[in-house]
């Protein structure tokens, strides 16, 4: 596989072909923040809080490095006032649905991001898909996925997968940056002990 390489905050990167931004720099020991990024799990570029500064041929763009692939010559710059503003922003529209999330109010304060800069719909979930990810590309049981679109979806467990795969597993657990999972597996309980549960159990609220 030949070699790419590229310039990440002013240091020679020398990439593989078809690694993304994210990898590259990971390979480089500089840091990005990510919350639906996973070594295992195919690039998925949902949080969009790894979004850099990139620059090919004196044109400048802003990409989400997760998913952006690198590039002979590009110059990547991870932190810039713009930069930082996409992010501050973004931590504040998540901070809206996990407001008591210690990992994104870690990155706030990094970032400067107002906890209460728009008003509160708490749901505990900011749709990073790292346990539905991770059930259907790692375990492949599809216990768990996505219903419903926009201000709407949210995750919801199969009863009659969850009730036998997901009280035994719970590996996805220690993936979800809001705990959101713990608190649904309550519902995953309730299904083992023979619990009334609809067709399917959805965790938003």
């Amino acid at each position: 596989m030949s070699k790419v390489l590229l310039k990440i905050d002013g240091r020679a990167v020398e990439a593989k072909e078809g690694m993304t931004i994210l990898e590259a720099a990971q390979s480089a020991g500089i840091t990005i923040p990510t919350l639906c990024h996973h070594e295992k799990l195919d690039p998925y570029g949902a949080c969009r809080i790894c979004t850099v500064e990139v620059e090919i041929n004196g044109r400048t763009r802003y990409a989400v490095s997760c998913v952006y692939p690198v590039e002979k010559n590009l110059l990547v710059r991870t932190r810039s006032a713009k930069v930082d503003r996409i992010r501050k922003m973004i931590l504040q529209l998540l901070l809206c649905h996990a407001p008591d999330s210690e990992q994104l109010l870690d990155l706030a304060k990094e970032y400067g991001a107002d906890r209460d800069r728009f008003e509160q719909e708490t749901s505990f979930c900011i749709h990073c898909g790292l346990c539905v990810r991770y059930c259907a590309e790692v375990k492949q049981k599809n216990a768990v996925g996505f219903i419903n679109r926009g201000t709407k979806r949210e995750i919801s467990f199969v009863p009659e997968l969850a009730v036998l795969e997901c009280w035994r597993c719970k590996e996805c657990f220690p993936l979800c940056p809001t705990s959101a999972l713990q608190a649904a597996y309550v519902f995953i309980e309730s299904l083992k002990q023979g619990d009334d549960s609809p067709a399917l159990l959805s965790y938003n609220k």
